[in-house]
């Protein structure tokens, strides 16, 4: 499996940026569809964004969908998530995950590895 380490959490303002990244490693990250999740207190998982082991096609949740943008970069090993005129509710511990091959999923269990996550807050 690929081993994931999220990084760029932390503390905004409504209306503020943030940008997630996703280091991969252990496997050749090309093979790998990613996706991010997140969940806020109380809550179950969600999806948030994915995008193909080739970068052909993403798939965003529609909450998420004109502030998110998720891209990757094959020679770094990383995914990002820029996250623009984040809201309060968009507070949560996000996670990046992969998947072997496979389409742009937003079914969590079509993933079998996750990062750790980080924590978005967005203060209102």
């Amino acid at each position: 499996q690929v081993q994931l380490v999220e990084s760029g959490g932390g503390l905004v303002q409504a209306g503020g940026s943030l940008r997630l990244a996703c280091a991969a490693s252990g496997r050749t990250f090309s093979f790998y569809t990613m996706g991010w999740f997140r969940q806020a207190p109380g809550k179950e998982r969600e999806f948030v964004a994915a995008i193909s082991w080739s970068g052909a096609s993403i798939y965003a949740a529609d909450s998420v969908k004109g502030r998110f943008t998720i891209s990757r970069d094959n020679a770094k090993n990383t995914v990002t998530l820029q996250m623009n005129s984040l809201k309060a509710e968009d507070t949560a511990v996000y996670f990046c995950a992969a998947r072997l091959w496979g389409v742009a999923s937003g079914d969590d269990k079509k993933y079998n590895s996750w990062g750790q996550g980080t924590q978005v807050t967005v203060s209102s």
